[in-house]
C-alpha cells in the first residue's frame, strides 16, 4: 500500500519512488523515438510535415513502388508545384515530391528505369503515380527517353503568358542569390542587350519560347498524350483546371470546388479537404519588382511569334497579350 499525507492543502508523494532501473529505460524508449522522428522527417523526400515524412516511409500492404503513369513536364515557374498538391488531393493519386531530373541528367538517367522505379512512393493498383521535374521539356534527349519508358506515357505540360513568365523567373533567382550575398542586375538589363534588343541568349527567355521546345514532344508523343494547362486560369480558377486533369488521367470525379479556397493573406488559392488545409510556401507567388511597361511590351512583342506557332501546333489559342 502507497502512504501519503495532506500538507498545507495539498498531497505529498514523496513515498512513491520510481526506481532508477525503470526510469532509464524509459528515458532511453523516448530518446530513440525521437531519434527516429527527425531522421523520418529529413530522410523523406519531399517531406513538409512529420506526418507526410511518415506517411511517405508507411508501406500498406497491396502496394508497391510502381513507375510512373504521368509526369508534370513543365514549365518551370508557371505553377507545377501548385499543380502537383493540388493532384494530392485526390486519394487515386501518389505524387513524388521531389524533382528527380532522371531523364534529363545523363548520369541520372544512367542509373535505369529499376533504379528510378525505386525512387517512387508506394501506391495501390488503382492509383496514378506523378512526378514532376520542369526541366523535361526544355531536354532534347527527355522525350526520347520518356518513350522509351512508356510509349504511353501522360503528360502534363502547365504554362502561362511568356513574358510574365520571364519575370517570375527572374524574381526567384534574384531572391535566391541575394540571400546569398550576390547582386542581381535589374531585369531591364538581363532581358534588353546595349543595343536595345531582347536578350534571346538569357535562360529565361529561351524557356519562355514554347514553339521550340514542344517540337521534340511532339515528333515522339501523340498530342493527345498531351495535356496543356493554363497556369494563369489555374491561379485565378484553380478547379477549372484541375477538372480537366482529372478527366485526362481517368480518374474518378473527386476533387470539386469546395477543395479551394482563396487566402487573402497569400493572395492565392490554397487547398483543403476533410480533414486538412494547405497553403504553398511562402516562395510562391512571391512580389515581383516593378519593371518599366515598356520593356514588357518589347517582351511580348518578341514572343508574339512563338506564340502563335504554339497555338497552331497545340490546338489551342491562350490569346496571350502582344505589347
Amino acid at each position: 500500500m502507497v502512504m501519503g499525507a495532506w500538507s498545507g492543502g495539498s498531497y505529498s508523494c514523496s513515498n512513491i519512488n520510481i526506481s532508477a532501473s525503470i526510469r532509464r529505460p524509459l528515458t532511453l524508449v523516448l530518446l530513440a523515438f525521437l531519434v527516429i522522428c527527425v531522421v523520418i522527417y529529413y530522410s523523406a523526400p519531399g517531406a513538409t510535415t512529420l506526418y507526410d515524412a511518415y506517411r511517405k516511409r508507411l508501406r500498406f500492404r497491396g502496394t508497391q513502388r510502381r513507375l510512373p503513369q504521368s509526369l508534370i513536364i513543365g514549365v518551370r515557374k508557371c505553377g507545377t508545384r501548385a499543380l502537383l498538391e493540388m493532384l494530392n488531393l485526390h486519394p487515386h493519386v501518389q505524387k513524388n515530391g521531389v524533382e528527380m531530373h532522371f531523364f534529363d541528367d545523363d548520369e541520372r538517367f544512367a542509373n535505369g528505369f529499376e533504379w528510378y522505379r525505386k525512387k517512387m512512393p508506394y501506391s495501390f493498383d488503382d492509383q496514378v503515380t506523378v512526378e514532376k521535374t520542369p526541366s523535361y521539356f526544355i531536354s532534347r534527349e527527355a522525350p526520347a527517353r520518356i518513350h522509351s519508358m512508356n510509349s504511353s506515357m501522360k503528360l502534363l505540360l502547365i504554362v502561362r503568358e511568356p513574358a510574365m513568365r520571364v519575370l517570375s523567373d527572374y524574381t526567384q533567382i534574384k531572391d535566391s542569390k541575394e540571400r546569398k550575398g550576390i547582386t542581381v542586375p535589374p531585369f531591364e538589363q538581363k532581358v534588353i542587350t546595349p543595343e536595345g534588343e531582347v536578350n534571346d541568349s538569357y535562360k529565361a527567355v529561351k524557356i519562355s519560347q514554347y514553339a521550340v521546345h514542344i517540337i521534340p514532344w511532339l515528333r515522339v508523343f501523340k498530342r493527345e498524350q498531351i495535356l496543356i494547362i493554363d497556369g494563369d486560369v489555374l491561379i485565378k480558377d484553380p478547379f477549372t483546371e484541375i477538372e480537366k486533369v482529372q478527366k485526362f488521367l481517368n480518374l474518378p470525379p473527386y476533387i470539386t470546388e469546395d477543395n479551394f479556397y482563396y487566402n487573402d493573406t497569400k493572395g492565392f488559392y490554397c487547398m483543403r479537404n476533410e480533414t486538412f488545409q494547405k497553403c504553398l510556401a511562402d516562395s510562391k507567388g512571391r512580389p515581383h519588382p516593378h519593371v518599366d511597361p515598356n520593356v514588357m511590351s518589347r517582351l511580348r512583342r518578341f514572343f508574339a511569334p512563338f506564340n502563335e506557332q504554339f497555338y497552331n501546333m497545340v490546338g489551342h489559342n491562350f490569346s496571350w497579350p502582344t505589347s
